[in-house]
């Protein structure tokens, strides 16, 4: 969950109200099986594990998601900035991901929503996260909901 003010801003607010941002996140996250992170201002938080496209690294991010049949859907929104977030290049370059939902960890493909299932898959996200709706008015980008199907 991108947050603008950089890692500094991020370190601090953090400190100040108790929430978990970055790589503290996914490190709390994954420590507990969710049991902190899991749940974050008033949504859910999965941990996707993509490969660095130039570096092969291992990369993990938290992300708010919702279920959807038995997909998972995660918005590659980067807060409404121009450019994608890192992950979603990652998963471009390498579908192959690993998601965290709370204890339960698996391989899964992640793909981007096509034109006639995006619209559904994009209000059960912003039912959840309406925020989604601002960031998509900020950017002239058309923000990616990403599908993940457990393989």
């Amino acid at each position: 969950m991108s947050t603008a003010g950089g890692p500094y801003r991020r370190d601090r607010q953090k400190r100040e109200d108790g929430m978990l941002f970055g790589q503290e996140h996914v490190q709390r996250y994954v420590e507990t099986d969710g049991a902190q992170g899991h749940d974050w201002q008033g949504t859910t938080v999965l941990i996707l594990t993509t490969t660095g496209r130039r570096s092969g690294t291992p990369r993990s991010t938290p992300l708010i998601y919702q279920r959807y049949g038995d997909l998972l859907l995660v918005v590659a929104s980067n807060g409404g900035r121009d450019d994608p977030p890192q992950w979603y290049l990652n998963l471009l370059a390498d579908p192959a991901v690993h998601v965290q939902v709370k204890g339960d960890r698996f391989a899964a493909r992640a793909r981007t929503a096509g034109p006639e299932e995006k619209p559904a898959m994009w209000r059960t996200m912003t039912a959840v996260w309406p925020a989604y709706d601002d960031y998509q008015r900020k950017t002239a980008r058309e923000i990616p909901v990403v599908v993940l199907e457990r393989v």
